[in-house]
């Protein structure tokens, strides 16, 4: 029976037990600590000279080939798993947060360090997308002169549902504030005068994030406020659809409903349960907001506006109303609540308003 063996490196006899495994050689103590290093990866132990880490990191060639990349700006080794991507680069979090920063478009998942807007908890951020005018930095930039001159108001995303365009993410604001300090008129004419399209495009949709806050601040309060609107979108499903422009078939592809439930608390948690994730019209998968993402995108400053002050006055039902009041109500219990005649105007259009018809004078939304 085997006792000894001799090092494969110094030549010297040792004791078998004291024996240490590198790349199949046997080699004594002092020699494995001088020439050898162990995978921070796989734990395995490899010659020096196969060392493929950095001053940070030791890693076979294996595990580096494997589990390791470096960042295309700076250079450092990162794990796959930490791997930040923008565009086609691959960057680690450092210049993954300046390249962000200094980016006129940014990605699809940037969020910016928040800018509150006006009085108020009843905040909405709102998700235009415009589509088939380029996705060009000279355009985002003309867009954020006109947006951002007076306060930071906007920024500009990717969004991989259009074919050739931008996403316009307004920072969270009250309706007093989107109505009369957030210049949309002259965003959507300049939209408009660099060929971009919205409602005609067919791919872009008008999203309103309402903060959670503005259902109440406790929790409680908030999931009554927000079970109700979801109770409410689903019980006039087809004048919201009619409202919002949408094709049914776009909604069922980007803004689902849940289905009809008998009351609020119903409603919730089978929304809750049903795992339909966020491509529903009421999104309910944000932390600190609640996402309605019925509406069609739109280049037409009263459609806009309309659609704002509807989520408004779905908002106050939700907040001031009972379960039993929202189950009761009519669709024209609600229509005598409204008073704004931006949203008059688009119900009569959309003949949502007592049947009354009206001629669309201002043309169509594009």
């Amino acid at each position: 029976m085997q006792t000894t063996y001799i090092c494969n490196h110094c030549g010297e006899v040792f004791p078998l037990e004291e024996a240490v495994l590198a790349e199949g050689d046997r080699l004594c103590q002092p020699c494995a600590e001088r020439l050898t290093f162990i995978c921070d990866e796989c734990g395995g132990r490899f010659y020096i000279e196969s060392d493929a880490g950095d001053g940070h990191h030791s890693l076979c060639r294996y595990c580096y080939d494997h589990h390791y990349t470096r960042c295309d700006r700076c250079g450092v080794l990162i794990h796959n798993s930490d791997v930040c991507e923008f565009g086609e680069e691959y960057l680690c979090r450092d210049c993954y947060d300046d390249v962000r920063d200094d980016a006129v478009i940014h990605d699809y998942n940037y969020t910016p360090d928040l800018v509150f807007h006006g009085k108020g908890l009843r905040k909405f951020g709102v998700e235009l997308e415009i589509d088939n005018g380029g996705q060009c930095t000279s355009h985002a930039e003309r867009l954020l002169r006109v947006a951002n001159r007076q306060a930071e108001n906007l920024y500009i995303k990717t969004d991989g549902s259009l074919d050739d365009g931008l996403e316009l993410v307004t920072h969270p604001m009250t309706l007093d504030y989107h109505l009369h300090e957030m210049p949309w008129g002259a965003v959507l004419d300049t939209a408009r005068q660099m060929d971009y399209q919205s409602h005609s495009a067919g791919t872009c949709g008008l999203h309103v994030h309402i903060s959670r806050m503005a259902f109440g601040c406790t929790y409680e309060a908030q999931e009554a406020g927000i079970a109700r609107l979801v109770f409410f979108v689903e019980k006039f499903w087809p004048e919201l659809l009619r409202f919002s422009r949408r094709t049914q078939y776009q909604l069922n592809r980007w803004a689902a409903r849940y289905g009809m439930k008998l009351c609020p608390k119903e409603q919730i948690d089978h929304a809750k349960n049903s795992c339909a994730g966020r491509y529903t019209a009421v999104n309910l998968t944000n932390a600190d907001t609640v996402e309605l993402r019925l509406f069609r995108g739109t280049l037409k400053l009263n459609t806009l506006t309309a659609t704002l002050q509807l989520v408004d006055h779905l908002c106050e039902v939700a907040v001031s109303m009972s379960d039993t009041d929202v189950q009761d109500m009519s669709w024209f219990d609600f229509l005598d609540r409204i008073r704004e005649p931006e949203l008059i105007q688009y119900l009569k259009e959309r003949r949502l308003y007592v049947n009354e018809a009206v001629c669309m004078a201002c043309g169509g939304e594009d």
